[in-house]
């Protein structure tokens, strides 16, 4: 049996705080006493993130009387801090109502461990298969079975460019394949700028090589590198891994270093050209598609989850409702700068930019990201992005060690 002592106590003791502002003619904290609450994990604390949560709370409570929403929130960048929390909360038996996670393999261990509640019904009784693209289907089913809703999609496989730097250096067109963009980063270094691919650490370099990959290997055989059907040790692989290794070549010297926001800065401030990062970047910068995955998706998710020992499943299902939504997405999605994972959501607000990544969900090859867990799990990520490392910190030489390292992680974590 689940123990919920602990989150039980809390309650007492916030319903206790509300009584005595009552009777001490206080007034009130903005509670209702008589609901039931639903404890909701995030990592969302701040901008635009916040504002997506906040309005999705308004849903929430419009759409599910009787419940109200307890905030969880922990603060950092990705979830750093709270995926710690909440792992520590887990394996004490206490898991909140709900939490935050990457939508795909991310979630293989707490499924793996019985740790969450399948949700297969509610995507039937919610007409969820009509509105989410096949591929995402796909990527969140396990065993035939669905454990968590997509609030939003984010894009990974985009460049940010700084379209003044590239015009200083005679640049005006946009690459379309890799030796178009090893040629434009040859001109910009000839130009004076030493380091024009602006990159960061860990699992910003897994990024970056993903979609390499992609471009060597197509949406169908990258995909398969997390099913062991594509080997890791083969031809394609190696190639991409020379191009990889050719871009880093044009990267910042410090990028081991760097947080995203922090390489990021190196484009904004005009001492690089380009940056791969995903949509939440969004600096207010030109962009496209990385040069050879054109009609090609790599997709990430936010998600929600109903743990086993929840103590307000009931509760949960209702957030899960409102998550799931075209209401909910589009409220949520218009603030936080993501889009809505069903294709069925109307424009209504949004940006230019989220408008064509609307119009791509609906018709490009969806592809997981193992960077950000929808292609693979944790450890295997850790195992990557330490390869990886390792490769940058060597001056990226040895591509066949790196080849086998990657394969090696592959054979470790893939299951079955």
């Amino acid at each position: 049996m689940r123990c919920t002592y602990m989150r039980f106590a809390r309650r007492v003791l916030a319903a206790a705080a509300v009584a005595l502002l009552a009777v001490s003619g206080c007034g009130s904290i903005g509670k209702d006493p008589g609901a039931a609450e639903v404890e909701v994990f995030t990592w969302w604390a701040d901008g635009g993130e916040k504002a997506g949560l906040d309005a999705l709370v308004s849903r929430f409570t419009a759409d599910c009387p009787g419940q109200q929403f307890e905030n969880a929130a922990v603060a950092g960048g990705a979830g750093v801090n709270a995926k710690q929390r909440l792992l520590t909360r887990i394996q004490r038996n206490d898991p909140p109502d709900t939490f935050q996670v990457h939508a795909g393999a991310e979630l293989d261990d707490y499924i793996a461990a019985g740790r969450l509640q399948d949700l297969t019904a509610d995507y039937d009784a919610w007409g969820l298969r009509q509105v989410l693209p096949p591929g995402l289907l796909e990527g969140l089913t396990v065993n035939g079975k669905i454990y968590s809703v997509p609030a939003n999609i984010h894009r990974a496989n985009v460049v940010w460019v700084n379209t003044r730097v590239l015009a200083e250096a005679g640049i005006t067109g946009t690459p379309r394949t890799l030796d178009a963009l090893l040629r434009d980063l040859a001109t910009l270094r000839g130009a004076g700028i030493e380091a024009p691919l602006a990159v960061g650490r860990d699992w910003t370099q897994l990024m970056l090589l993903e979609a390499v990959l992609i471009s060597h290997l197509g949406a169908e055989s990258f995909t398969r590198l997390f099913t062991g059907a594509t080997d890791w040790n083969s031809g394609e692989v190696t190639e991409a891994l020379g191009d990889y290794a050719a871009l880093l070549d044009y990267s910042n010297a410090d990028r081991d270093s760097r947080d995203w926001p922090e390489a990021e800065r190196l484009l904004v401030e005009g001492r690089a050209a380009f940056h791969v990062m995903g949509d939440w970047a969004a600096p207010g910068l030109d962009h496209f598609t990385f040069p050879g995955n054109d009609g090609v998706f790599q997709w990430l998710a936010d998600s929600f989850v109903l743990p086993t020992g929840a103590a307000n499943p009931d509760g949960t299902r209702c957030w899960l409702r409102t998550v799931a939504s075209a209401e909910g997405q589009r409220e949520f999605n218009v603030r936080k700068g993501s889009i809505p994972a069903r294709t069925d959501v109307a424009g209504t607000g949004f940006s230019g930019y989220q408008l064509a990544a609307m119009r791509d969900w609906k018709s490009d090859i969806p592809v997981p990201s193992c960077a950000h867990g929808s292609a693979c799990s944790q450890d295997w990520q850790n195992a990557v992005n330490t390869a990886l490392g390792t490769f940058s910190i060597a001056r990226y030489k040895d591509i066949a060690s790196l080849r086998e390292a990657l394969a090696a992680a592959a054979a470790q974590y893939i299951k079955g």
